[in-house]
């Protein structure tokens, strides 16, 4: 039997059955831990320069790997567990002040109230937050249904903290081969990839440009984004600021105003308390410091244009969210940039750019 029929023979129908059958049966197997390997992966592509500026000074891939895993460790894993110890923690007390009435809403309300034009009182009515007793007593059932919340999410991490362990070393170990071995998996993967190689490659450059791009773009800038917030909470005051640059940090994923979802309410609050500077200074800081960073951040790390429209970028990153969980933040605008990225092939490929005329390059 000669390669093409030996090829012809390799897959024919019956044989690819087979093999979809198993690497759904793969799939399956290795699902628990999926989730560790997405984040493995995206580290892997992110910290690939690092792990080759190791490599060529260290002259061993096994400890150029190691070290870029101790960086990983040291630069993000460790401050991300500290910063969402305080956030649990901060978070808590919060709840806890609503639920037992330490807060109290009605004062500040009042101001704020008076302020508002009679239609938009008259509206409040209607709804039903119209007087500050039923504004404090809609937050004091919310805090209690978050508390509840808090608690069972506590007692399941509590329970599962073996398998988060595990999760944790299972992701720490796939990053170390990805590192390592990650440039000969991705020639692999699209050698046996159905398209033509052109196009395999094609979709390998843009899904490694999305993915940095998604993750500079979006996750680094909101993290600026929350650390100048909770720096401007600080300074005027603000309890739990921690929680809230978190808030800033996620709603900062949000095109256009997502910044301004936490920081014109913080505003508002402690203008309607008479905190008047205080006030000024979180408005000054939302709108020449927070919500500039993104303008100035963006076209340094990823360019003015990353191929996805701010409108995709909303709905994919709450879609993802919703789907998810925190890991749709990176994963659905990277779905939708791929999404893009693979009906834009298409149409090049249809509608190739037609030969420019040699006389016109002469002229």
């Amino acid at each position: 039997m000669d390669t093409a029929d030996g090829r012809k023979a390799l897959e024919s129908g019956s044989y690819l059955l087979f093999l979809a059958l198993v690497t759904l049966a793969f799939l399956a197997v290795i699902w628990p831990f999926v989730m560790p390997i997405l984040w493995a992966t995206l580290a892997a592509i992110m910290f690939q320069p690092l792990y080759r500026w190791f490599h060529r000074r260290m002259g061993g891939p096994n400890r150029a790997a190691i070290v870029t895993l101790l960086v990983i460790t040291i630069a993000v894993i460790i401050p991300a567990i500290f910063i969402g110890g305080v956030v649990v923690e901060q978070a808590t007390s919060l709840v806890l002040a609503f639920r037992e009435g330490r807060i109290d809403v009605a004062e500040w309300f009042e101001v704020i109230l008076a302020a508002l034009p009679e239609t938009v009182r008259n509206s409040l009515d209607l709804e039903g937050f119209g007087t500050a007793e039923l504004i404090q007593q809609r937050a004091q059932e919310l805090a209690l249904e978050s508390s509840g919340l808090i608690a069972r999410e506590a007692l399941s991490i509590t329970e599962s903290a073996l398998g988060f362990i595990l999760a944790f070393g299972v992701g720490l170990y796939v990053a170390y081969f990805l590192l390592r071995d990650g440039q000969d998996i991705g020639k692999r993967l699209l050698a046996h990839m159905p398209v033509a190689g052109t196009i395999a490659e094609q979709l390998a450059e843009r899904f490694l440009s999305i993915v940095r791009a998604t993750i500079k773009g979006s996750v680094v800038v909101g993290l600026v984004q929350g650390a100048l917030g909770a720096a401007t909470y600080w300074i005027a005051g603000m309890p739990s600021v921690v929680l809230l640059g978190l808030l800033t940090a996620l709603f900062s994923l949000l095109p256009a105003i997502g910044p301004a979802i936490i920081w014109g309410p913080v505003a508002i609050y402690l203008l309607a308390t008479g905190a008047i500077w205080q006030g000024v200074v979180v408005l000054i800081s939302g709108v020449a410091v927070i919500g500039m960073a993104d303008n100035v951040l963006r076209p340094i790390l990823v360019g003015r244009d990353t191929g996805i429209p701010d409108w995709m970028i909303l709905i994919s990153t709450l879609g993802g969210i919703a789907a998810m969980g925190l890991a749709g933040i990176v994963i659905g605008p990277m779905v939708a940039g791929l999404f893009l990225a693979g009906w834009s092939i298409l149409y090049a490929e249809r509608n190739p750019a037609p030969p420019s005329d040699p006389a016109t390059k002469a002229a």
